[in-house]
């Protein structure tokens, strides 16, 4: 919420923003009027009044855009002078994202937030937990002889995630491993040995990682997500498809932290009964056809 101040206190602050600003630019009175289009004697007014009045918004905008901050800032309406275009740039950026997660962006992010909790929606099951079979079957036929840098990139990432510190969460739709075990959707094709070993190492690692790794299962038809990795109170990452979207400004963060929470809070699976489901899954694919 906007805290009020007295007319008088915020046109004593738009000066000493003005003057600030006027300093740092390097810029003198005479060009600052001329950047604006108003007299010199107008911008010497603005930065030595001592009265309650502040100039129009024209004036004041002509002022922000000449000295490169913002209007709200000038106006004791924000804290930060970035302009609004300067502060997209630094809060949101885009990077290239591969087939397969084995470009070094992913592991800096993940060093980056060492220590931190670490929140992720993946968009199958999470590759770090996947087996070497598994990964084979998904990424050779797209990637040849590379895929073994997709395999390699997830069992660093799981090696990092035992030794970092660091708590892993993270939320999937219930039906994404019931197609997993079914083989059915993305895994259709995929042999019915495969998705027995893979039940087996995942029922396996929910259980010794517990609780560095939880693993919730929400309902997609009530709730829905994109795939996203929120690193700690640092940044999010949404995943694209061919770009990677990443937000670094605090209020983007705790809205998407926010979202993920909801997902944990309302999940119909919880970490502690995931083993139990995947074991369920598991035993049905071992019943005699």
């Amino acid at each position: 919420m906007m805290e009020n101040i007295d007319k008088r206190l915020r046109a004593s602050q738009f000066r000493e923003r003005l003057n600030r600003a006027l300093r740092d630019s390097g810029l003198s009175q005479s060009a600052l009027a001329r950047a604006t289009g108003v007299d010199r004697s107008t911008i010497s007014q603005l930065l030595t009044d001592d009265g309650a009045r502040l100039p129009n918004a024209h004036v004041v905008g002509a002022c922000a855009s000449a000295l490169g901050v913002s209007a709200d800032w000038l106006l004791s309406l924000s804290d930060r002078p970035e302009s609004a275009a300067e502060l997209l740039a630094s809060s949101v950026s885009m990077s290239e994202a591969p087939r397969a997660l084995v470009d070094a962006r992913i592991y800096e992010w993940h060093q980056e937030a060492a220590g931190y909790k670490i929140r992720h929606v993946p968009t199958t099951l999470p590759d770090m937990l996947k087996t070497r079979a598994v990964l084979e079957w998904e990424y050779a036929p797209h990637l040849g002889r590379t895929a073994h840098q997709a395999i390699g990139a997830s069992e660093d990432r799981l090696a990092w995630m035992r030794t970092s510190g660091s708590d892993y969460e993270i939320a999937l739709p219930i039906y994404e491993v019931d197609s997993f075990a079914k083989g059915v959707g993305y895994y259709e094709g995929l042999p019915v040995e495969l998705r027995i070993e893979q039940l087996d190492h995942l029922e396996r690692l929910t259980t010794q990682l517990y609780p560095r790794l939880r693993i919730y299962l929400y309902d997609a038809k009530r709730l829905y997500s994109s795939p996203l990795t929120i690193f700690g109170p640092l940044f999010c990452v949404f995943y694209a498809g061919s770009h990677y979207m990443a937000f670094r400004d605090r209020e983007r963060v705790e809205t998407f932290t926010g979202h993920f929470d909801r997902l944990v809070r309302e999940a119909d699976i919880t970490a502690r009964q995931l083993p139990r489901r995947v074991r369920a899954l598991r035993a049905q694919l071992s019943q005699p056809r």
